[in-house]
């Protein structure tokens, strides 16, 4: 289902986007189009793209190709996505010590319809994080890794 979701190849492409997309929030989902997590989790964005079209902008970045970004969020499990809006990095407190990215597939589209209501309608009262309607059993369990420190 990747092919039917705008990709975003360069780090000029993912920098026009964070500051082009106004009063929307835009969904960055890192990973790779071979991936089967990855083709799961766009099965769902491509889905809900249509219905979230007046509150989100969705785009696919390959986390080989934009490296930089990659080291920036600290993007070391795939799929992970992240929200901005009006070129504000939006946080969302999942009950996991990493408010900066969900990683893994939504279980459902309802659930990233929820996510994606909250973040719009949170920012729109000028929140920077915002607190998750997904149930915490449908978050995916991981350990962060610090490397180098």
């Amino acid at each position: 289902m990747s092919f039917l979701l705008p990709k975003l190849t360069c780090k000029r492409e993912v920098d026009q986007a964070i500051k082009s997309v106004a009063e929307k929030v835009l969904v960055l989902r890192f990973g790779r189009d071979n991936d089967a997590v990855c083709l799961q989790l766009d099965d769902i964005l491509a889905k809900t793209a249509h219905d979230l079209s007046k509150m989100a902008v969705i785009y696919l970045v390959d986390v080989d190709k934009v490296p930089v970004y990659t080291q920036y969020f600290d993007i070391s499990y795939i799929p992970s996505t992240v929200f901005f809006f009006n070129g504000q990095h939006m946080k969302v407190d999942y009950g996991s010590p990493d408010h900066t990215k969900f990683v893994g597939s939504f279980k459902t589209k309802q659930d990233f319809i929820d996510l994606i209501e909250v973040i719009y309608r949170g920012a729109m009262r000028g929140k920077l994080i915002v607190r998750s309607p997904i149930d915490p059993r449908n978050i995916p369990k991981y350990d962060l890794l610090y490397q180098g420190i």
